[in-house]
């Protein structure tokens, strides 16, 4: 997260940053053009978070000029979600990128120091769920979290998942992710004192309908906390996870 504006505002408010100055940042062009992207230099004024690319369906070549715009305009860290890992070896020509293969994640620049409200668990039913629990850890890490991750604690063996009570127990928030009937979440929902986002994945046999099952399975928790994003959408429940362990800037603390 990052409070640039509230810092600017507190600057003229003791004397250390003049009106004009302030002015001259705030004017700042909203969004730049590059024809085929409108890239927002306003979104982290307004939601706290600057725009991450979406990489599946770009070219490197779109990617790099997205890259370089945020850049040009002061972005330091920039997360690039499903990308893949040939387009990532083109944009490392360039840019100082870490790629987190299974995660299919690429982020340029150092990330954020955690400086949320607590941990973020991130727990998985199984192994083939963990490229879903990688892109949900990696997007809340790239927006200064500290991630915890459970894996392998689906529900056909229930001991795993509790014996790792304590982690669970000391989350702020927690990301839970099943693919199958996904019964991970309402489990943990009814075990935890915080949020659970539910995440369903596509992992499973016929009548799993590539994710239906577990998204209606979800949806239908019978644990209160249980809110629940889209079908392998690591990301939006990272994003999600990272807002809420943050809500504590929303008071100015």
């Amino acid at each position: 997260m990052n409070n640039d504006i509230r810092k600017l505002l507190e600057g003229v408010s003791d004397g250390s940053v003049s009106i004009e100055d302030a002015l001259l940042v705030l004017k700042k062009k909203p969004f730049e053009d590059l024809g085929y992207a409108k890239v927002d230099l306003h979104r982290q004024v307004r939601q706290g978070v600057a725009e991450v690319i979406y990489g599946a369906g770009k070219t490197p070549e779109q990617i790099l000029g997205i890259v370089k715009g945020m850049k040009e305009n002061g972005q330091e860290t920039i997360l690039i979600t499903r990308l893949a890992e040939e387009t990532a070896e083109i944009i490392r020509k360039e840019y100082d990128l870490t790629y987190q293969k299974e995660a299919r994640c690429g982020i340029i620049g150092e990330l954020p120091k955690a400086d949320g409200i607590g941990k973020i668990v991130v727990a998985t039913g199984g192994t083939s769920d963990i490229p879903v629990a990688e892109e949900a850890a990696v997007t809340a890490e790239a927006l200064g979290n500290e991630v915890v991750r459970i894996y392998d604690v689906g529900v056909a063996g229930l001991h795993r998942l509790l014996s790792h009570l304590d982690e669970l127990m000391e989350a702020s928030v927690v990301i839970a992710i099943a693919g199958m009937e996904g019964a991970l979440a309402s489990v943990i929902g009814g075990l935890v004192d915080c949020p659970v986002i539910a995440v369903p994945t596509s992992v499973g046999y016929g009548a799993a309908f590539d994710g239906l099952s577990a998204l209606l399975s979800m949806m239908n928790s019978c644990s209160s906390g249980v809110s629940v994003v889209n079908i392998d959408n690591g990301f939006g429940a990272g994003y999600l996870a990272g807002m809420i362990n943050h809500m504590n800037e929303k008071k100015g603390e």
